[in-house]
């Protein structure tokens, strides 16, 4: 019999294996294209059939899936922004050809293009920062005084908050403007850089799969002037009201932007005009299907997949717990001597998992953005106050060394 396939397109260190275990539970071979298979070593660890393909080449995307349909049934096609904000549009356009279930490829399009994203919920009244577009640094300066220092300047296209830093004066917007634009960070098109005030207050993102919100998770980032997240808690702790306040306008992103397909996250911030939307992601947000798992029991790793394959969806909450997460930072660059503790603090009663992402000897050289995270904890009580004492205890048994690169004079 012809093995039914899944096909997936990039990889992720988070989301990846969660869809790697799903689909084998669902009976469906894994196979991932990716530009650089290597770089993901949970697939050689779980022996995942892998090949080496540009993800940026939509036709030769298209002829490797004509050739695996020789062999396989090709069941349905997912896939992984990771760094690349195109793939997920890729996915929508390679499931458009094959004729199998999946997004629209130009509300997804159009979605990942952060100014033409803010454009649309404008128009529709949905409350955002003020921004406005800047392709070159005389453009930037003038777009922040316009907006009025502090501002989040941050490339037009990405994700991870790869770029993104909080300018709180002058010498901040020109140092962060020359890094976007003096070759450091890496465009895969024109520069074009959004320049946006910075809507201050609580974050909260809300998880969606087709029209339903499932959960809302409140998020805490490290110190600015990076957007590196520290710690989560879901369910956020929200009275009702304002919950129902972030679901309708979640809902109303959905509709501006014409997504409604399979899962997505919207960004929050918590001003004093309540929930203004910082970003929607027409995906699966990394690390958010534990969390919602957990704190509600719902998987939607699972329930994508069966999406994906034509399959119902089943996204009936079965329990309430409290989860609490928190992102292992380094707090300087250099060599992990060694790092610890993640047996002791797996032993905590309530822990349910530790891992690390990097091993001793590796260098560590902070990029401001979701790949500086060396590991995380996650606890889960019936509590919110258990569930942070719980976290608090099990982090606090974890250790490492760092030495510092030499500075420039040293031998």
């Amino acid at each position: 019999m012809t093995k039914r396939a899944l096909i997936m397109v990039g990889g992720s260190r988070g989301n990846g294996p969660l869809h790697i275990q799903a689909a084998q539970r669902l009976g469906l071979h894994p196979i991932t294209l990716a530009a650089d298979p290597t770089q993901y070593d949970y697939l050689a660890a779980n022996g995942i059939q892998a090949n080496r393909i540009d993800t940026d080449n939509l036709d030769a995307l298209i002829h490797e899936c004509s050739r695996l349909r020789t062999t396989y049934d090709i069941a349905g096609i997912t896939g992984f922004a990771g760094l690349d904000e195109s793939i997920p549009a890729t996915v929508g356009k390679l499931c458009q050809h094959f004729g199998l279930p999946g997004p629209n490829p130009a509300s997804v399009e159009r979605c990942c293009d952060k100014f033409i994203q803010r454009q649309r919920l404008a128009a529709a009244g949905v409350p955002i920062p003020a921004y406005r577009l800047a392709a070159n640094a005389t453009e930037v300066e003038s777009s922040a005084a316009e907006i009025g220092l502090p501002v989040v300047v941050k490339p037009a296209m990405g994700c991870g908050s790869s770029g993104v830093r909080l300018c709180r004066d002058a010498d901040e917007l020109a140092e962060h403007t020359t890094y976007l634009l003096g070759g450091k960070h890496v465009w895969r098109s024109s520069p074009r850089i959004l320049v946006e005030e910075f809507a201050q207050g609580p974050l909260y993102v809300a998880n969606l799969m087709g029209n339903e919100v499932i959960g809302i998770t409140a998020y805490e980032y490290g110190p600015p002037p990076h957007f590196v997240v520290r710690e989560c808690i879901c369910p956020a702790p929200l009275i009702d009201d304002d919950h129902q306040r972030i679901a309708d306008v979640s809902l109303s992103c959905l509709r501006a932007l014409g997504l409604g397909w399979g899962p997505s996250n919207v960004d929050f911030r918590w001003t004093k005009r309540g929930p203004v939307v910082i970003e929607v992601n027409p995906r699966l947000g990394v690390g958010e299907p534990i969390l919602i798992r957990l704190a509600h029991g719902v998987d939607l790793v699972t329930e994508h997949i069966k999406l994906v394959i034509g399959q119902e969806w089943d996204l009936r909450k079965r329990h309430p717990q409290t989860v609490g997460w928190r992102s292992l930072l380094p707090d300087r660059d250099g060599i992990l001597d060694w790092i610890d503790g993640d047996c002791r603090a797996a032993a905590v009663p309530g822990v349910v998992d530790v891992k690390f992402y990097i091993e001793p000897k590796t260098p560590i050289l902070r990029k401001g953005d979701v790949r500086d995270s060396m590991g995380y904890v996650i606890a889960v009580s019936p509590s919110l106050a258990q569930s942070k004492a719980i976290l608090q205890r099990a982090v606090d048994l974890i250790s490492w060394s760092i030495t510092p690169f030499p500075t420039s004079g040293e031998s």
